[in-house]
């Protein structure tokens, strides 16, 4: 069992440090810069293809606790199992921010200055917190939905693809969500970040508007659980 929750840590803390590392890198602005933008989504995307490849068949590799919550209320894991997977992912968020903070710590001041949000999200210009929160649901509910589907061993064989169809969703919905929030649609992403930006200068914000990249996520896999359920086809 612990070689589970052992790999939900190993898999989000690639995921935090390769998808927010490339945030850093090409010190992505969601605004004025649409190539940073696009490599940004493909980091993420990218990284959860490769960690589904590595740890899908020791865990489902979810590394992301909204996934989590909508396969535990699509009655496919128990509580005990849902909880554990949580907290080691918010662990692996943690050291892999920890890890991102200390590279970019270790740099030169003007890239340290460009990299000191660490990937954080937050409100980007002109976006209200009603409109964060509603694109966090929004797009998480897509996000988590196609987990839920593509996964389904009562959806034909389009679980053989998963980790590919679901890495693919994650780049479209970066590409879209990103100018609201810098898309999280995943706790344990936001949360490390959030925490360890504040080490190196990062905007305070980031931290009172966690919230949003909390709660958001689990109402939208909430929803996306009910949808599935509604949805889902009948065992063959």
């Amino acid at each position: 069992m612990m070689k589970k929750y052992l790999a939900e840590m190993v898999g989000t803390m690639v995921l935090v440090l390769m998808g927010c590392g490339v945030a850093v890198s090409l010190a992505c602005d969601p605004v004025n810069d649409h190539a940073s933008v696009i490599g940004t989504a493909m980091a993420f995307g990218l990284s959860v293809v490769a960690m589904a490849y590595a740890i899908g068949g020791i865990s489902g590799c979810h590394i992301n606790p909204a996934i989590t919550l909508g396969v535990f209320l699509s009655g496919r894991m128990s509580a005990k199992d849902c909880a554990m997977y949580m907290l080691f992912q918010v662990i692996g968020g943690l050291i892999g921010a920890a890890l991102l903070c200390l590279l970019v710590s270790t740099t030169g001041t003007d890239f340290a200055a460009a990299g000191a949000g660490l990937g954080a999200n937050g409100l980007q210009s002109g976006v209200s917190v009603t409109g964060g929160l509603i694109a966090e649901i929004l797009f998480t509910c897509v996000f988590v939905l196609v987990v839920l589907g593509a996964t389904s061993k009562t959806n034909g064989a389009t679980n053989n693809f998963a980790g590919l169809a679901i890495g693919l969703s994650l780049i479209l919905v970066h590409l879209v969500c990103i100018r609201y929030t810098g898309t999280s649609v995943n706790p344990a992403r936001s949360i490390g970040p959030a925490i360890f930006a504040q080490f190196i200068g990062g905007p305070v914000t980031a931290l009172s508007n966690l919230w949003i990249f909390i709660v958001g996520p689990f109402v939208g896999a909430a929803l996306a659980s009910v949808i599935w359920r509604v949805i889902e086809p009948e065992e063959k």
